[in-house]
């Protein structure tokens, strides 16, 4: 009976599992452009992924304020959302990037140095925005999810059938992740900066040589992830509300999808995050397991799939190809 279950929920479930992949697919890109370019993990990425849940949430509030979200006004507060979240996240990370790594790259640092400083800047942020937002506790992004009091909600269903629920809110997230992916996978396959960033990932001082921008580059890199990392958290926001705290459970899922793919590898990220999040809902949903088993589930699977293959699916570096 319960495997039967299982099965009649199985397209939902993998439906669950694609929207909690792309976001963890979003926030693994900026690991792994990272470590593509300097060859560290930013173990503060995953504050500048609440910084943009924070940025967001308080710009919706600002333009809803009392107003019910009729007409136009749904959209443009969700523009406003992505926007803001981006915004804030890219802004978090260049600052990270100047303060925490720019001057011990210049001065030669150890890597050991680099470690300690993204744990510290971690802990900084993620207490400062406890002090600043005592009052934001778990509160949904508002007027914008199921139960909101409005006229027309993101928890609308446009397709309800007995085993199968798809929302707004799970094609708005699934959609604006697959767009994102799609971009930055084009943006660093053919333009310019995509080929600074992929010529500093394989070999910085001949790109030195070359006339690229080193420092330029990176800086933009931090940027770019810390932007990707700001609209998941608006997105993470509308599901599961923000709070000081809600960075860290999804930032180390985060960084165990981008080994999972091959760290240092976009796609590799991008199917990373899709795999671990669409495994963790399907088994955490066997009736012998439970939700209660979701986050061991994930570092299962990442030990499980190193000891097979310790590179990770793809296993390439950024700048070999992306």
């Amino acid at each position: 009976m319960g495997s039967q279950n299982w099965f009649e929920q199985l397209p939902q479930n993998l439906l669950l599992g694609i929207q909690q992949g792309s976001l963890y697919a979003l926030v693994a890109l900026g690991y792994t452009l990272v470590y593509g370019v300097l060859q560290l993990i930013n173990f503060a990425h995953s504050e500048v992924f609440m910084t943009g849940a924070f940025g967001s949430y308080l710009t919706v509030q600002a333009i809803i304020g009392k107003r019910h979200l009729t007409g136009l006004w749904l959209p443009l507060a969700l523009l406003a959302g992505v926007i803001s979240g981006a915004i804030c996240g890219a802004a978090i990370a260049w600052l990270l990037e100047k303060v925490a790594y720019n001057a011990l790259r210049k001065r030669g640092a150890p890597k050991l140095a680099f470690l300690i400083s993204a744990i510290g800047a971690s802990f900084f942020l993620s207490n400062l925005a406890g002090k600043l937002f005592t009052h934001v506790k778990n509160n949904a992004v508002p007027g914008t999810v199921p139960g909101s009091k409005t006229n027309f909600n993101l928890g609308h269903q446009l397709v309800d059938t007995k085993y199968l629920h798809i929302s707004i809110l799970t094609v708005m997230i699934i959609g604006i992740a697959v767009v994102m992916m799609v971009a930055l996978d084009q943006m660093v396959n053919r333009t310019k900066l995509g080929r600074s960033i992929r010529a500093v990932a394989e070999d910085a001082p001949t790109a030195a040589l070359m006339g690229i921008d080193i420092d330029r580059t990176i800086s933009r890199t931090f940027v770019i992830g810390g932007a990707l990392a700001g609209v998941a958290g608006f997105m993470f926001g509308l599901v599961s509300g923000v709070d000081y705290t809600m960075g860290f459970t999804p930032g180390v899922k985060a960084f165990a999808a981008a080994v999972l793919g091959g760290i240092g590898n976009i796609r590799g990220a991008m199917l990373g995050g899709l795999l671990l999040g669409i495994t963790e809902v399907l088994v955490s949903a066997l009736p012998f397991v439970g939700p209660s088993w979701i986050d061991v589930v994930s570092f299962v699977v990442l030990v499980l799939i190193l000891v097979v293959r310790p590179t990770g699916i793809l296993g390439e570096r950024l700048g070999r190809a992306a």
